[in-house]
Order: C-alpha cells, then sequence, then structure tokens
C-alpha cells in the first residue's frame, strides 16, 4: 500500500509539473512572437522587444571567475563528482552570476539593462574538468580535456561578450529628459515615509511648540513641505540627460536575454512545452493505471 502511495505521490507531481511546464513555455513564446520589435528611441514605455549589439561600458572590466576572460557578463557552476559504490552522480558545489548592468545599442540608441531577475541564454560556453575545486585559467582542449575526464570537479561557464547580437525583452522605462510624469501624492508620501525614518529630525524641523508631538497645523506644514520637496525632486531629474532602462517586468511576464533570436527562442520553447505535455501525459497514465491496481 505504501509503495502504491508513492507511486501515485510521482505520477500526480509528473502530471501536474508538465502540465505547469508545459503552459508557462506556451505563455512564453507567445509573449515573445506578439510582441512587436521596437527601436530604443522610439520605443513606448512599458513591456518591449529590443535587437542589438552588446557594447562595454566604459567603467566596468569584468573577467569570468573561472577562465579569467574578459566579458560583459557571466555564470558559472562547479560539480562535485560522487560516488558510493552504487550510485554516481555529480553534485552542485558552487554557482554564480554576475550583477552588472549591460548595454545594448540598435542604429537609433542605447539602452542599459539590469540583468536581475533574467532568463539569459549565451551563445558562448564551455565545460571541462578538473581535480581542483577552482580551476586555474581557461578549459582545456584537445588531449588534455580527454585526460581530464575522469577527474573529480566538473565546470561550467556561460558568457556574453561586447560585440555579440543580443535580443531583449522586459520592461522598458526613460528617465530624465522630461518625459516622465510626476505622481505627486505618491511622490509626496515617499518624502514623507523617508523623513519619518528620522522622526527625531522631522520634530526638529516642524515641532514649533516643542511639545514632542506633531499637531494637525504642524503636520500640515509637513506635508506642504514634502510636496514642495517632491516636486523639486522632479525637476532636478528632469534635467538629467535621457536615459533609458531595460528590467524585469512588473507583471508576470518573460524577462529574456538571448544570444538568439525571436524565432529560435520561440521554437525551443515549443519543443519544451511539447516535452512537458508529453510528461504529463504519462503522469497522468501512470496515476490511471495505478488507481486500477488499487480498485
Amino acid at each position: 500500500m505504501q509503495g502504491l502511495v508513492v507511486g501515485l505521490a510521482c505520477s500526480g507531481g509528473a502530471t501536474l509539473a508538465g502540465a505547469w511546464w508545459c503552459l508557462r513555455r506556451l505563455a512564453q513564446a507567445r509573449h515573445l512572437l506578439d510582441t512587436p520589435t521596437s527601436k530604443i528611441r522610439s520605443a513606448a514605455q512599458g513591456y518591449a522587444e529590443f535587437y542589438g549589439l552588446l557594447e562595454a561600458l566604459p567603467e566596468a572590466l569584468i573577467v569570468a571567475p573561472l577562465t579569467g576572460k574578459p566579458c560583459l557578463w557571466w555564470r558559472f557552476k562547479i560539480e562535485e563528482y560522487s560516488s558510493d559504490g552504487k550510485r554516481r552522480s555529480w553534485r552542485v558545489v558552487e554557482r554564480g552570476c554576475s550583477e552588472g548592468w549591460l548595454r545594448l545599442r540598435d542604429a537609433s540608441g542605447s539602452c542599459l539593462i539590469d540583468p536581475q531577475g533574467a532568463e539569459v541564454r549565451p551563445a558562448t560556453r564551455e565545460r571541462w574538468r578538473g581535480s581542483l575545486r577552482h580551476p586555474r585559467g581557461v578549459a582545456p582542449r584537445g588531449l588534455f580535456g580527454w585526460l581530464a575526464s575522469g577527474a573529480e570537479y566538473r565546470y561550467t561557464e556561460e558568457r556574453l561578450h561586447a560585440g555579440e547580437p543580443l535580443y531583449a525583452i522586459g520592461e522598458f522605462r526613460t528617465s530624465g529628459g522630461g518625459r516622465q510624469g510626476l505622481d505627486l501624492a505618491t511622490a509626496q508620501g515617499q518624502v514623507i515615509r523617508e523623513w519619518k525614518g528620522d522622526f527625531d529630525g522631522l520634530l526638529q524641523r516642524f515641532d514649533s511648540d516643542r511639545n514632542g508631538r506633531l499637531d494637525d497645523p504642524e503636520w500640515n506644514r509637513v506635508r506642504l513641505a514634502a510636496r514642495l520637496e517632491a516636486e523639486e525632486r522632479h525637476r532636478q531629474v528632469s534635467l538629467q540627460p535621457q536615459q533609458d532602462h531595460l528590467a524585469r517586468p512588473r507583471e508576470a511576464q518573460p524577462f529574456i536575454l538571448s544570444s538568439y533570436g525571436e524565432d529560435d527562442l520561440a521554437r525551443q520553447f515549443h519543443w519544451q512545452a511539447a516535452g512537458a505535455a508529453v510528461l504529463c501525459l504519462a503522469g497522468a497514465a501512470g496515476s490511471a493505471w495505478l488507481l486500477g491496481l488499487a480498485w
């Protein structure tokens, strides 16, 4: 009976996981295909899609941690080989990902990208093995790579480089240049919340009768001062040069940075959805078979 319960739990989990992954990948593929490609200079604020070339930021010098190669973005994984006589497997012992901003340029302009939260799919991917927890230098090639095939550790490193093409889809926003509007109530509330963080300072500024609290007339002065402060901050931001940004969407929409184009990505997502659908059907068939045995 216990084996039947475990089997039903596994098959039911496979059914649910396959269904969820299938629907997720189909929805992501639809987002990619339905979102028109925009030029950076003329793109509307909100969810947008761009093609361009990666460009190095002048102040950024990034080196990949495993190979030591210069790049604009990296992600790595270190796995350790383990064996207990019966089971042999690779166990992840360390992983990491760079968080530095990227810059994408097309024929119309450039856009800064915050890669945090993005599904990054780079074309450059190296995998090799070695005997040290942290490798020294680049991946071995040819005969040296073959000799290391029985080593204790396996390394994987992915990178994005300057001059490479990039497909990007996410939340597009522009700051500076006088383009952004002012939500005065929200901005005023933000200023007041900041001031409340230093309540002693707030009392010192606005508690005119020094009774240790803010009365209604004093709170009115706080609100007026916060409104003026919010307007001044907006004016200062508007005077700054216009800067375009791409980041993770606030809603559940795909945020993808890829060396591969939209059509290739959509094709990969459709294949993954098909595989997930097969898993879902197999799990459902297994559950039905187990329930038949129970009856």
